[in-house]
Formats: structure tokens, sequence, C-alpha cells
């Protein structure tokens, strides 16, 4: 596929994005008996060197990452990821993820969640009419499922775990991968009055096919108060693998946030 023909991709993926939006609105959840509600939040960040969904794997050159977090204010919402090379634009990954809340208390939460579907591109160099081109290869994954417990301990730390379970029916890609992840997360650790950071530590274990391995990872976010921009590092360390992929790997982001709530009757 030529870059044309992958614009072309990004268009069918942003309208399929769009028309998912419209049509989540339209069923969203009623908060009382008068009014709909709608909130819509996201990123947007570009980095040194992009991080796939699992710490293990990265893009290995500079990205831009797009996050969105669609939902009624109850359960159920739709968070689509879209990930991009930054050097020539063509697109990395594009996850669809729907998520629920199946235990929603609040010491402890227990969600599930879905990719329908995941989609990973890849450039593959061949010659037509002698003439060397490049060709975006889509590779599919799906089923994949998501299962996260998480525990409130206190109003600013929590752990939890995280299982995927991903397939794909493509001949050259990964069948089967598992993913499950030990984590916690300490949020607004006060540095200054205005300062802030997050730190988000895990340790995980990836099976992919008949290889496996166990790593160690953690991502550390300094923000300010009442400022959309943070900066943000990501770390991840091979503790002992099969698979192949960097023993130790890092990167660095710029990320701005955004948000709003819709309200119709």
């Amino acid at each position: 596929m030529n870059f044309s023909s992958s614009t072309t991709s990004l268009k069918k993926a942003l309208l399929l994005f769009i028309s998912l939006n419209l049509a989540y609105h339209t069923f969203a959840q009623n908060r009382d008996s008068t009014k709909h509600v709608l909130n819509f939040t996201g990123s947007a960040s570009v980095t040194n060197n992009g991080f796939s969904f699992i710490p293990s794997f990265s893009l290995g050159k500079p990205a831009a990452i797009f996050n969105f977090n669609v939902n009624g204010g109850k359960r159920l919402s739709f968070e689509p990821e879209f990930r991009f090379a930054l050097e020539d634009a063509k697109p990395w990954s594009f996850i669809f993820i729907w998520r629920y809340k199946l235990v929603n208390a609040e010491k402890f939460k227990l969600t599930i969640g879905t990719h329908l579907p995941a989609l990973n591109f890849k450039t593959v160099p061949v010659v037509k009419n002698g003439a060397a081109q490049d060709l975006i290869q889509v590779q599919r994954f799906f089923p994949v499922i998501e299962l996260v417990p998480n525990f409130l301990i206190s109003k600013n730390v929590s752990i939890g775990a995280f299982y995927l379970y991903g397939h794909s029916p493509e001949i050259d890609a990964t069948k089967n991968t598992h993913f499950v992840s030990l984590r916690a997360i300490f949020s607004n650790i006060k540095l200054t009055e205005q300062l802030f950071c997050r730190f988000n530590p895990q340790v995980f274990y990836l099976k992919s096919d008949t290889k496996d391995g166990f790593y160690a990872a953690a991502n550390l976010t300094l923000a300010k108060k009442k400022f959309p921009f943070t900066i943000s590092t990501m770390l991840n360390k091979a503790l002992e693998t099969e698979i192949a992929g960097k023993d130790f790997n890092w990167n660095i982001s710029l990320n701005y946030t955004f948000g709003s709530t819709y309200v119709r009757p």
C-alpha cells in the first residue's frame, strides 16, 4: 500500500471512530430521567520512542500517540488509541477498546474489556513495475480480552492486576499472546504547592506463542495543577526472557490532556 492508500485507510479509521462516537452518544446511559451526559476526554503525546500497549515492545523512533475516552458517566466506556510514527506520519497501531466496569464498588473495581479490533501496521518493501515501493501491511488481532481488578488502598494509592489475551488470524503474526501484569498506582504525590507526580510501577509476564519472559516497568509523570501539559517517562527492563527485544528501553514524552462534558435533554 502506498502513502495515498495509507491516508485513505487513516480516513476510514477516523470515520469509524467518529461513527462509533456518535453511536455511543446516541445510546449514552441516563444519569437521570431527563438528561443524557456524555464525557469526552483524551490526551495527545509526542515522544522520542513510542511504546506499545505492552511495554516490552516499542517503535524505536519518535511517535505521536492519541488516547480518547468516551463514556456516559456510568460503567461503559469507549477508549480508542491511535499511534503514528512522527517522521513520516505512517500509522503504527490503532486499538479500538471497549471497557465495562463489572464491579464498581468504593474500594474494589473489576473492569472487563475487548479490543474491537486491534490493528498493527508495518512497512514492507516491495518492487512494483521495476520501482521500489513501501507497502503498509495490516495485522489484525481479534479476539482481544482484558480483565482488570483494582483495589483502592487509600485516596491516592491503589494496587491491581491486568490480564490481556490476544489472538491474530494473520499468517506472519504472533498467534496467541498472554500478558499478565501486577501493578501499583501512586497518584498526586505532592512535590510543591503547584507540582505533583504520578508513579506507576509494574512487573509483568509475557507469553508470545511458545516464547515467554518476565519484565519490570515503570511510568513517572510530572504535572502542574490546572495545567494541561505534563512530562512523563517510561522505563522497561527485561528480567529473564526468550522474546526478542531490547534488554532495557526508555522514553520521554510531552503530553497534552483535554476533556469536556456534554449534556442534552
